[in-house]
């Protein structure tokens, strides 16, 4: 529970550093600019390859990183490119790293943090110095996205040329298909895909995502589980109206690579967001067989099916991306840290013997207790 409220505590200070030196607000309408000066895409198209499994694991879920905007980098490079590009397009670099319109123009960041002071440093609370920052934030993120694949570099999602010295070139990187770099000579350099029917092959994110300040403010893993969650919804449209969609213990681990805890913190995090809901109760004769574990995609109607169980069942709610999203992220994670800060009174309370009280009086909002099923 320390680990968790000391993380809940961070994220709730650099939403309000973000809200006061505007940060947030600057990089949407970086956005937003490139968005209504575009081709102004309903939703960004993304191919599925960045959540299948491969070799050595899932490539999205090696962009799960306690640090970096990795991800969120990658995601933002593919926004650009289909508010530029038409289907078919190869993408070629037309922005510099820093500077107005930049690469580092399209990330939020709340700043150098000194943590002995429990401040903000003076040199990064605006001008130049804040600059500075977000472009080495950009730098890493290029170095992590041609890294994934470790010693799999067909796997890289950019590629950075080198100069004479070996030093890495960061204006000229160019941005790789989502499947990774491939194994030929030539690098797959990113094409804007067409929306497949079919989820195996496409995913899709709405622009809300990226005008409204979610890409900036979800953890790697909250976006990771939302992704996981629209491709389930692709894949059952039906089933996800009418009760909702879920991912046993195999297929989470199997398909999409995400442990159990990134699985459970992101679905109750993305629940308070409003971005997902849970759906009804489902119904008797409903079948709750989970998928085969060799096969990307769910398969309800096996021969034999195992015990039945009732998973928590999901609905994704695009109406929850037209929200502001560091306001509605700021307002809930303030309501869990209370919530965290209670609990953690009360524990410290009976171990010096004191009289014991109901940490949940009542919901308001915030954190709720949630068990979570495994097979």
């Amino acid at each position: 529970m320390a680990d968790a409220r000391a993380a809940n505590e961070r994220r709730v200070r650099r939403l309000e550093q973000m809200k006061t030196n505007g940060s947030a607000g600057a990089a949407s309408g970086t956005l937003k600019a490139f968005w209504h000066g575009g081709r102004k895409p309903a939703h960004i198209v993304v191919r599925s390859a960045l959540l299948k499994r491969v070799e050595g694991g899932n490539i999205l879920t090696r962009l799960v990183l306690p640090r970096g905007v990795a991800l969120r980098f990658y995601l933002l490079a593919l926004f650009e490119a289909q508010c530029r590009l038409a289907v078919g397009g190869q993408w070629e670099n037309v922005l510099p790293l820093s500077g107005p319109g930049s690469w580092s123009d399209m990330i939020a960041s709340d700043g150098a943090y000194d943590g002995k002071s429990g401040t903000y440093m003076r040199g990064t609370r605006g001008g130049r110095a804040a600059e500075d920052l977000r472009l080495r934030q950009v730098q890493g993120a290029l170095r992590t996205l041609e890294e994934v694949g470790g010693e799999r570099p067909d796997q890289a999602l950019v590629e950075v040329p080198r100069g004479p010295r070996g030093q890495r070139l960061y204006p000229s990187f160019r941005l790789l298909q989502e499947s990774g770099r491939g194994s030929h000579q030539s690098p797959d350099i990113y094409t804007v895909p067409t929306d497949h029917w079919h989820p195996s092959r496409t995913v899709t994110i709405p622009a809300a995502f990226f005008l409204n300040g979610w890409v900036q403010v979800l953890s790697p893993s909250e976006v990771a589980t939302w992704l996981a969650l629209r491709v389930l919804s692709k894949w059952a449209p039906e089933k996800h109206q009418e009760s909702g969609v879920f991912l046993y213990g195999d297929a989470r681990k199997q398909q999409f690579g995400l442990r159990r805890d990134a699985w459970e913190d992101g679905c109750q995090r993305l629940l308070n967001f409003g971005l997902i809901r849970f759906a009804r109760p489902m119904k008797d004769g409903d079948p709750a067989v989970p998928p085969t574990p060799n096969s990307w995609l769910m398969d309800f109607d096996q021969p034999e099916p195992r015990e039945r169980y009732e998973p928590h069942r999901y609905q994704v709610i695009d109406e929850g991306l037209d929200q502001d999203a560091v306001r509605v992220c700021h307002r809930e994670l303030t309501l869990r840290q209370h919530a965290l800060d209670r609990r953690a009174a009360e524990v410290q309370s009976r171990k010096n013997g004191g009289p014991q009280q109901d940490v949940w009086p009542q919901w308001d909002g915030g954190e709720r207790e949630m068990r979570f099923e495994e097979v």
